[in-house]
């Protein structure tokens, strides 16, 4: 998937995966990561995530990476704040406040670009991609943390022949085959969201599982 995709996404407003309010799964289980404030959360993909506000008013520095510079913007406006934009390597850095915005490609990173962090959080980033990426994301995400780096992983389950991506279908298989080598997993809650899933219930997708992982670097 080119990055011309998103830029597209981005600028006709395709952003039903951008959602309106806190992801319930963060507020329930993030407390119970380990994670204590002020420790800096990395969020990879980050869209204008809500989710970032809520690692913010629970005390967390917050760095995001996010392709489009409408996204990063977006994010910005929403909370009435203006960034301090400044060149950094490959990337437009954007910071003000506790946040901290990457604007340009994930696999551009290195870890001396992300600096200190001691926790992660991904919503959106792994069930963007397709399968021949998935693999690159997560070998190049364990570059970027350091060993003992707490993380919590949203993913989805449903019938993919159903229907295109993204958001793809990550099944809890996949996610151990992929995390295996590098991460410890434990899978937190397995439950069927599809009474709640918008277009996946509109179009009669038979599930849509959503599985909350705790993911810790090795």
């Amino acid at each position: 998937m080119k990055p011309e995709f998103w830029h597209e996404r981005w600028q006709q407003g395709q952003v039903g995966f951008h959602q309106p309010d806190f992801h319930p799964a963060l507020e329930r289980y993030w407390p119970g990561l380990g994670v204590e404030p002020p420790v800096r959360v990395f969020v990879p993909l980050c869209g204008r995530s809500l989710d970032m506000i809520w690692l913010a008013r629970r005390g967390h520095g917050v760095l995001g990476v996010e392709l489009s510079p409408i996204a990063a913007a977006g994010f910005f406006e929403h909370e009435s704040l203006q960034p301090e934009t400044s060149p950094a390597g490959a990337f437009t850095r954007h910071a003000a406040g506790p946040y901290e915005l990457l604007q340009g490609d994930f696999f551009d990173l290195d870890r001396d670009a992300v600096g200190a962090v001691g926790g992660w959080y991904d919503r959106a980033a792994l069930v963007a991609l397709p399968p021949d990426m998935r693999r690159q994301y997560v070998r190049h995400l364990a570059t970027l943390l350091p060993s003992g780096a707490r993380g919590l992983l949203l993913t989805h389950d449903y019938p993919q022949e159903q229907m295109d991506g993204p958001p793809f279908s990550v099944p809890a298989d996949e996610v151990r085959e992929l995390y295996a080598t590098d991460f410890e997993l434990e899978l937190l809650s397995s439950r069927d969201v599809i009474a709640s899933a918008g277009r996946f219930a509109e179009r009669g997708i038979g599930h849509f599982i959503e599985l909350v992982f705790r993911v810790v670097r090795r």
